[in-house]
């Protein structure tokens, strides 16, 4: 599977890149938007890591551009912002995903695996598993057509959740992930521990099967009782 990896700041496309090919991929990297739509509308890619602040044309430009030309290549945006009217634009503009930064590498590899899998689909931003549904855009949660109100913390531990669903999830991916805590001097065991329960009581109670469980000794997993 070939990547085109456009980001403007080297060592991040260097250590994007060094990342990608200890996984089996096969990547190019540029770093201005012209050198980034040369490449996409000339050259066979699988999916495209687009920056939305490049030199010379923009994320949005070549998105733009691209979806013009009839190319429907995944893209998924990188991007520092982190507003809902930026998402929208860059969804609007033919995006299928968007990664804020800083992330963490497990994280950009589970995105890569969902557009791969399911293809270019406006369901990456909505997730599903059985009667639970997230869309990744306007934060909104339901289940069996019921909203479910979440707080921040709760709605990104979901989503984490959801786009690792059917793998586990330790403690450990958690804390770095999604507290963002690179070096632990205390443990987070309990705090992660409070808020799977208070998540567990929200979308679990009161249904029909239980979606979130607990693997002891390893952390946690999103899936339906009848899967392995």
């Amino acid at each position: 599977m070939h990547i085109l990896v456009v980001e403007d700041e080297p060592k991040v496309a260097q250590a994007i890149k060094n990342g990608l090919l200890s996984e089996g991929y096969r990547v190019t990297t540029v770093h201005t938007g012209e050198e980034g739509f040369f490449q996409a509308a000339s050259q066979k890619v699988d999916l495209i890591l687009l920056d939305l602040m490049l030199p010379g044309k923009s994320g949005i430009e070549i998105l733009n551009a691209l979806r013009e030309l009839g190319k429907d290549t995944p893209v998924l945006i990188l991007t520092a912002k982190d507003t809902i009217e930026d998402r929208v634009l860059g969804l609007d503009s033919g995006a299928d995903d968007y990664l804020v930064k800083p992330f963490a590498f497990p994280e950009l590899l589970a995105r890569i695996r969902a557009l791969t899998r399911r293809g270019r689909s406006d369901q990456v931003l909505k997730l599903k598993l059985a009667d639970l549904e997230l869309d990744c855009i306007t934060r909104k949660v339901k289940r069996n057509g019921y909203d479910i109100p979440l707080t921040s913390k709760e709605y990104e531990l979901l989503e984490y959740l959801m786009r690792h669903q059917g793998h586990a999830v330790s403690r450990e991916m958690l804390a770095h992930d999604v507290w963002q805590v690179k070096d632990r001097a205390t443990p987070l065991d309990n705090v992660i521990d409070v808020h799977i329960n208070r998540l567990r009581s929200k979308i679990d109670t009161n249904f029909d099967q239980p979606l979130l469980h607990t693997i002891r000794g390893i952390g946690f997993i999103m899936k339906t009782e009848d899967e392995p």
